[in-house]
């Protein structure tokens, strides 16, 4: 009977496709997405415009006269409750009043869209829990999900388990509920591909294919001998360029993570054509394999060894950040007092605190961010991201520009340095860089307006990975300090911004 007036509803915007289900909001109040990130929560009514307050846009509403006082004063956003492809197998709500739960659970991830890293929504407030196909969420439109009349396009979404659980009616049933529901995932995980389907398009693992291999690493201005490819993520997409697998949304996907030699072995691939992509932490740039890959049912793919040459054109000179594709690493502030959220008090999870983007202005109230190579730690001293000042008044919002000072015992004047500038995230942002002079007019490189991730807004530490070797004259440098600008020059809306993953300054190739 707790679930006999559960709604189910599939739905299909525009760049959007999937299943909603909308449970009983007097019996399912706790909700749980990981196990840091799980609380009771509140009911629809409270996120009405007379018991909360809308904040700086409509998914995010300050809770002033919430049904239940627990709430008043908190924070709610269904954004805060997103996380990666790669970790969105399990989400849900429990009805305390009954010790039952009712789970999402999708044991592959190889019909989602963009690859392991996407972001997108789980559940939130209503109740409501989502299984979600395909979006824009944290790519924007870069990524291909538009559909044109006449196209020849076919695949197959899921299969999606509604897994319905149930606990005796003790002070422990949410842990209860919430640990059958983990080991009801891992028996799903170990069933995948499942061999009850009886559709052409959810092949059986007998009608599958295997690829294998080992990566490594050859970067000789850090070690001369070739480095294995530790927890390198190495995955199957379509045909494509390098990098494709970020905004490719038609296709099915299929990624494993390299072991501690690089090797790495990717199961239950679907028969068809893919290139073989992957990244390696700590390494800037995209591997792809210049090759085609054929999948046919039951067959296995040894590639052997394959060398990542990752970019490069000199020796370091200095560095910010690791190169991770995200910006958790740099200074993430702690939220204003007035616009917590509980769920997100986890360390794990600090950045997914609303308005962290209004406190670089509380923090930055002097001048911007200055970075000083050898002195300053980016833990500390570099803001994780890149956003506008602002002032107050919504309509008078001012760039910033960002300081690297950093000195130079020797410049090579008739050589050519490099800057490999790494992004995490970027919404309708154009970074200028200038070297020396801040007030030249034409600045010695430009992104041009790129991005619409929207990460900043949407509580992400990342939207879509972006890399640019910039090559710089020795002449843009003299000897002893320098100085490099980095301005983000929109602002015509609170969230143009970028994220930065990693920088670094390389010498003249030796």
């Amino acid at each position: 009977m707790v679930f006999s007036s559960a709604r189910r509803i599939f739905r299909m915007h525009r760049y959007q496709l999937r299943i909603v289900f909308k449970l009983k909001e007097d019996k399912f109040r706790f909700m749980a997405i990981s196990d840091t990130r799980q609380g009771v929560m509140p009911r629809g009514e409270d996120r009405d415009n007379t018991r909360s307050q809308t904040l700086a846009f409509k998914e995010a509403v300050l809770m002033t006269n919430p049904s239940n006082p627990q709430f008043r004063g908190e924070v709610d956003d269904k954004y805060q409750y997103s996380c990666e492809n790669k970790d969105n197998k399990l989400h849900g709500w429990i009805s305390d009043d009954d010790a039952v739960g009712f789970w999402i659970i999708t044991p592959s991830n190889e019909f989602r869209t963009g690859g392991p890293h996407k972001q997108d929504l789980t559940s939130h407030v209503g109740p409501i829990a989502l299984s979600m196909f395909v979006s824009t969420h944290y790519t924007g439109i870069d990524i291909d999900v538009t559909y044109k009349k006449g196209e020849a396009w076919r695949k197959a979404f899921g299969p999606v388990l509604i897994y319905l659980n149930s606990a005796s009616s003790d002070d422990d049933c949410r842990k209860t509920l919430w640990n059958d529901a983990k080991r009801q995932l891992s028996e799903e995980i170990e069933s995948w591909p499942y061999n009850f389907t009886r559709s052409e398009d959810l092949p059986h693992a007998g009608d599958r294919g295997e690829v294998c291999g080992q990566l490594l690493v050859r970067d000789r201005c850090v070690d001369e001998e070739l480095m294995q490819a530790q927890s390198a993520f190495v995955g199957l997409a379509v045909p494509g360029n390098v990098g494709s697998w970020q905004t490719e949304g038609k296709g099915y996907q299929f990624w494993t993570e390299t072991d501690n030699t690089g090797r790495f072995n990717i199961k239950n691939v679907r028969p068809g054509e893919y290139n073989l992509y992957a990244w390696v932490h700590g390494f800037i740039g995209d591997y792809k394999l210049d090759l085609s890959i054929t999948i046919q049912p039951g067959n296995k793919v040894n590639l052997g060894t394959l060398i990542y040459d990752p970019p490069r054109n000199g020796p370091t000179l200095w560095e910010i950040g690791i190169p991770d594709r995200t910006a958790a690493e740099f200074f993430i502030p702690e939220p204003d007092p007035t616009f917590v959220n509980p769920l997100c008090l986890d360390a794990a999870d600090k950045f997914r605190q609303y308005g962290l983007w209004d406190r670089y202005s509380d923090i930055y109230r002097h001048g911007d961010v200055v970075y000083t190579v050898g002195v300053s730690n980016y833990s500390r001293d570099w803001f994780f991201a890149h956003v506008l000042r602002n002032t107050g008044n919504i309509t008078d919002l001012s760039t910033t520009t960002w300081q690297i000072k950093y000195n130079l015992q020797d410049v090579n004047e008739k050589g050519n340095y490099t800057l490999q500038l790494a992004l995490a995230a970027a919404s309708y942002a154009e970074l200028q860089i200038r070297f020396n002079n801040p007030d030249a007019i034409q600045p010695c490189f430009t992104t041009t307006r790129i991005g619409y991730d929207n990460a900043v807004a949407r509580h992400g530490i990342h939207g879509l990975y972006r890399l640019y070797s910039i090559n710089i004259p020795g002449n843009r440098f003299i000897r002893g300090n320098n100085t490099i600008f980095l301005t983000q020059t929109r602002s015509h809306a609170l969230f143009d911004a970028v994220m930065y993953d990693y920088i670094r300054l390389e010498a003249p190739a030796v």
